[in-house]
């Protein structure tokens, strides 16, 4: 329940045919795999969490804190309910930044690769260089993961993907997270052995 279903799909089944197969169990519960949600009001905290947490890293927590609380009970129940328009109506505010400022503070991000132990990486990584330039989705993967984009060897053995496509290493990491950040403000990033088919 803590992984975006989209995610799921990028690191385990990416390469399998759609639509996926999903098998649903009713007894013994994966206690040792999966956190257990005890309730719909654990999830929606969990959201939030996840929304003010990305909020901290854009814009130093202001633009959630100076939301309604009725504004966060409307960003999870149009969520919940499948309304996107009336979601991103008020989800809007939080993909803003000034114009001078060119980007977020901080891009909230995290890179799942399914070769490690980790569950994931998560850095401090803004979207403009010291010198003014947008950061790209290469330099954030040299920085924090460099054999995903530089094998020893030379040769590509790993794929990126964000909600299903492989975006160009040249992307402004901006720009994705703007356009490709889950509901929770992520930008959830997967990084897949590259397929032998």
């Amino acid at each position: 329940m803590h992984y975006p279903i989209g995610l799921l799909f990028d690191l385990l089944a990416s390469s399998s045919a759609l639509p996926w197969n999903i098998t649903v169990h009713f007894k013994s519960f994966p206690e040792k795999d999966l956190l257990h949600c005890p309730s719909k009001d654990a999830i929606e905290a969990h959201f939030m969490s996840c929304m003010k947490e990305a909020d901290a890293l854009k814009h130093k927590s202001q633009v959630i804190n100076e939301m309604q609380k009725k504004d966060h009970k409307q960003l999870w129940m149009e969520l919940q309910n499948d309304r996107f328009d009336q979601f991103w109506a008020i989800n809007r505010k939080l993909m803003e930044y000034p114009a001078e400022e060119n980007g977020f503070r901080y891009i909230p991000f995290r890179i799942y690769q399914t070769t490690t132990e980790r569950p994931f990486i998560q850095k401090l990584f803004r979207p403009v260089a010291a010198d003014g330039q947008l950061h790209t989705l290469g330099d954030l993967l040299k920085e924090v993961c460099p054999s995903a984009v530089d094998p020893e060897d030379g040769e590509k053995k790993n794929q990126v993907m964000i909600h299903g496509i492989e975006p160009m290493l040249e992307t402004p990491l901006q720009w994705l997270s703007e356009h490709l950040s889950y509901p929770d403000n992520f930008l959830h990033i997967s990084i897949i052995p590259q397929p032998t088919d």
